[in-house]
């Protein structure tokens, strides 16, 4: 799922870490499959890295489609463990929003009404059982 128009939508950004050449198509790489996992139209993403002392902090940002937007944000001693982790907090928040969107159907009552009345003895049961008691 490599399309070039996509690779523009996510942004990846750092005010105080240089990033290189690797990072970046990593995190683009990542997000797309991301992506593609749970609804495969991605609107617009975003990932910040920042460094304080020796912990990098990741916060990663993804819109997916009409839901509203997805927001992860980690810190770790290494810059791909904190990407990672961010990344997944937003895949957990994506897999929940398609599980509830795929489990929002209306319940039917009558296959409940068929469970109760299973779970009740019939009128024959109760008169035979009232018969072998006299």
């Amino acid at each position: 799922m490599k399309l070039s128009s996509v690779d523009r939508t996510i942004t990846v950004e750092s005010a105080t870490v240089d990033l290189g050449e690797i990072l970046p198509e990593y995190v683009r790489k990542n997000v797309l499959q991301v992506a593609g996992k749970y609804f495969g139209r991605l609107n617009a993403g975003t990932v910040y890295f920042k460094k304080e002392g020796i912990t990098y902090y990741c916060t990663v940002n993804m819109q997916m489609g009409a839901l509203r937007m997805m927001s992860g944000e980690a810190k770790n001693k290494d810059i791909y463990a904190a990407f990672n982790s961010a990344l997944n907090k937003v895949a957990k928040q994506l897999r929940r929003a398609k599980r509830a969107l795929r489990d929002n159907k209306a319940e039917r009552t009558d296959k409940d009404v068929v469970l109760r009345e299973g779970l009740r003895p019939s009128r024959r049961a109760e008169d035979e059982a009232g018969a072998l008691s006299i």
